[in-house]
């Protein structure tokens, strides 16, 4: 069959979009606020742009409730900066429960009992028992629209890594130690490292002039 998502209303547009897409590795966002107060929110339209600046991205979609920003949209525009914790498995329900719309006043670390821990280069904390923790500064922001349905991609500049010590080896993260999670449709998502097989990528024919 053929889909034209213009015909559809917004949240069928979404299950179409996340039931395609998949599976999705999770962005667990840590900000501050202008205030001082700490935010922890999971997004699932997460991904890497380059390696060289380094560079991130993660989609903060406009609350479906209200059609406004979500606070962690909101804090990264006014401080310019985030950490994007890594989710492995042992976080998943603390991660799940930080999905629910808070108000701006509530501190997420607290309500689903995880630690803050400083960062180095920025203000906003980063989720202590997490293994990987990427510290961000914002390189540009795009809204596209302000409606239910609507989103904005927040681009981001990694300017320090953590990394637990036993997790880097040769330098290469060991994603066995890691156990990521990812998101599928609904409320359903994957252990990434459950069942996995290797293809080894090919070279192509060497074109004219060319020399290994």
């Amino acid at each position: 069959m053929n889909i034209e998502p213009n015909t559809l209303a917004w949240q069928d547009a979404y299950k179409l979009l996340i039931g395609s897409v998949l599976p999705r590795p999770i962005a667990f966002v840590s900000t501050v606020s202008r205030a001082g107060e700490a935010n922890l929110a999971p997004f699932s339209f997460f991904t890497g742009i380059c390696a060289d600046p380094m560079l991130v991205c993660f989609a903060p979609m406009v609350r479906g409730s209200d059609g406004g920003k979500k606070d962690t949209l909101r804090n990264i525009e006014d401080t310019q900066e985030f950490v994007i914790n890594i989710v492995g498995e042992k976080l998943a329900q603390q991660m799940n429960d930080t999905a629910i719309e808070y108000g701006p006043d509530v501190d997420e670390f607290e309500s689903v009992g995880l630690t803050k821990e400083a960062s180095q280069k920025i203000q906003a904390p980063r989720v202590k028992e997490s293994d990987v923790h990427l510290e961000c500064v914002v390189e540009r922001i795009l809204h596209f629209g302000e409606h239910a349905g609507a989103g904005s991609l927040v681009i981001g500049k990694v300017v320090l890594v953590h990394v637990r010590d036993e997790l880097y080896k040769d330098g290469k993260i060991i994603t066995e130690l890691l156990q990521p999670i990812g998101r599928l449709a609904g409320q359903t998502y994957t252990k990434a490292t459950t069942d996995t097989f290797v293809l080894e990528r090919k070279t192509g024919p060497q074109k004219a002039g060319e020399t290994s």
